[in-house]
């Protein structure tokens, strides 16, 4: 029942719950565009979380849905690729936010990940290396949307959140995992 009411608050508070085919379509395609993202998940309607897309997997989030993407790997990580130049040519937004490790985990940069996907409409991808910054700071941004933080752990869980989850405890104030070492500090880059 908390999964469901977690997954419910999500989509009411997130993003338009309306059906529109994009999320429908993104349902339909999740096998295959596992095979071009990895890590793939989707938190709820109109919401894409996961790892680095391969340069040929555009297209295919296009045609599943997706309308905008959100890249949380700073320049520095993607080498010559042209991520922005790949994204816009398939038809799609795209927006670049930071987020080098535990670090830039920032109140900030999670306002400014919920601002990008308060934008426009369609379904969104927001991705990193691996989707556990993704979901890090989906976590955060949850909270803007009024979202309780035990909710908006269980949301960042839902959107790839792993190794990061010491850091987001601390900064949605919630009780570290005494059982649990931490793997990731705020001051490891990469995390």
């Amino acid at each position: 029942m908390r999964k469901l009411f977690t997954s419910v608050l999500a989509c009411l508070l997130l993003a338009s719950c309306a059906s529109a085919p994009a999320p429908t379509r993104i349902a339909l395609a999740t096998s295959q565009l596992q095979s071009d993202v990895p890590h793939l998940h989707v938190p709820r309607a109109g919401l894409v979380t996961g790892g680095q897309p391969d340069a040929t997997a555009w297209r295919d989030l296009h045609a599943a849905g997706v309308t905008r993407v959100i890249n949380l790997r700073p320049a520095s990580e993607l080498g010559s690729r042209n991520e922005a130049g790949e994204v816009q040519a398939s038809g799609m937004d795209y927006v670049q936010i930071d987020v080098a490790g535990a670090g830039d985990l920032t109140a900030d940069n999670a306002r400014l990940l919920w601002q990008s996907l308060q934008a426009g409409s369609g379904t969104v991808l927001v991705h990193c290396a691996s989707g556990n910054r993704a979901g890090a700071l989906l976590a955060l941004a949850a909270q803007h949307s009024g979202m309780s933080p035990e909710a908006a752990l269980e949301f960042g869980k839902a959107a790839g959140l792993t190794k990061l989850e010491p850091v987001v405890r601390e900064r949605l104030g919630l009780p570290s995992l005494a059982s649990e070492p931490s793997r990731c500090r705020a001051s490891a880059p990469n995390c």
